[in-house]
């Protein structure tokens, strides 16, 4: 019998990530679904990254190491080289829960959805064992981005046909063009989602969003442009309750 489940780009943005990326890269390929096409974008890393990518060249579908204008542009140029109909990101220091990720995944997906989104756990960068916080996106429901709700992007699966219908990442955002990404897609253009109450993916403590009060700062601002971007207006604490929510993921632990 022939499978008929559809092929799936995963694709890592990297720079400088010699520590954490063979991690990343073996969480990818230790995955049971058959029909995965592994990209990875590097940013002109100075480290050993590259040599760690090498030395799975043999199992990853392509590759390319070349000075970029930050990750999001890095993910642009994943997508773009991507060719699976459904579309995942896991960043260079992120990796999967377990084997079955990708299967869970597109089990989720059906004719009419465009994008399944799961759960996320904060992990300590040395004991990855070790939960710092847990995000647990829940179900979407419409206006849900107005209360300072979002899905955790390194889960977020979407059919490569949204890139396409509804654009890529905007370079004019440092921080949140993820949010801008999602809040477009989900808020403005109503693609519809499904949820998986599930931890799929491990990331390590230490985000560019949420590293010191300042880039905190420039996030949250980030935030209101992503808003005013789409021409959508947010509601009276919207940018109260999202960074908000974060502290409730360490009560909620």
């Amino acid at each position: 019998m022939t499978d008929k489940r559809p092929p799936v780009s995963i694709i890592t943005v990297a720079f400088n990530a010699e520590a954490t990326i063979g991690d990343t890269i073996q969480s990818v390929l230790s995955q049971d679904y058959p029909h995965i096409e592994y990209v990875i974008v590097d940013g002109a890393s100075t480290d050993a990254t590259m040599d760690i990518v090498k030395k799975h060249q043999d199992k990853i579908a392509k590759f390319v190491s070349e000075p970029d204008k930050g990750i999001y542009d890095g993910m642009n140029k994943g997508v773009a080289l991507s060719s699976g109909n459904i579309v995942g990101i896991l960043n260079s220091d992120d990796f999967y829960a377990s084997d079955t990720v990708i299967s869970e995944m597109v089990a989720c997906f059906e004719e009419e959805i465009d994008a399944v989104y799961a759960d996320l756990d904060y992990v300590d960068p040395v004991d990855t064992s070790k939960i710092i916080r847990r995000w647990k996106s829940g179900p979407y429901k419409a206006g849900a981005f107005k209360k300072g709700w979002m899905p955790p992007h390194p889960t977020f699966f979407v059919k490569k046909s949204v890139y396409e219908r509804f654009g890529d990442f905007t370079l004019k955002l440092k921080s949140a063009a993820d949010y801008e990404f999602m809040l477009r897609v989900i808020e403005k253009h109503g693609i519809q989602l499904n949820y998986l109450p599930k931890t799929i993916v491990k990331m390590r403590t230490g985000g560019v969003s949420n590293a010191s009060y300042k880039n905190r700062f420039r996030s949250n601002r980030e935030d209101k442009m992503a808003w005013e971007i789409n021409g959508l207006k947010p509601g009276p604490l919207t940018f109260v309750r999202k960074p908000l929510s974060k502290v409730i993921q360490y009560i909620k632990k």
